[in-house]
């Protein structure tokens, strides 16, 4: 199992407890990060993932598998748009993936209220 096999949950942390992005692997109890921001939480929750996954393995000898979601979906979109993102990931230095996540991860934390 991977990173990106695992679905993530963002949340904002309240201004009044500090403010920024919590983002947690709910199949994998404990391993959560937080940062400034939607991608830096992303980012430490990459690192999190990596350290928690090298404990489970010496541990118990492999990860859980994802309960949820796949973390996969299949989107059809306009060709204009797709060269958009794919020009944007590229001067961003990031995988199409990863930008369209973190697009969609923003989107998401900007429309739910806390403890959504």
């Amino acid at each position: 199992m991977k990173f990106e096999d695992y679905p993530l949950h963002v949340d904002p942390i309240p201004e009044e407890e500090g403010g920024g992005y919590l983002v947690t692997i709910p199949d994998l109890p404990g391993c959560i990060a937080d940062a400034e921001t939607i991608d830096a939480a992303i980012a430490e929750a990459r690192d999190a993932f990596e350290a928690w996954a090298t404990a489970e393995r010496e541990d118990k000898g492999d990860l859980p598998a994802p309960k949820t979601w796949s973390g996969q979906f299949v989107q059809r979109i306009p060709k204009t748009l797709h060269m958009q993102l794919a020009k944007r990931a590229a001067s961003e230095g990031v995988s199409l993936n990863q930008l369209a996540t973190t697009f969609l991860a923003q989107g998401l934390a900007a429309r739910q209220g806390p403890g959504a």
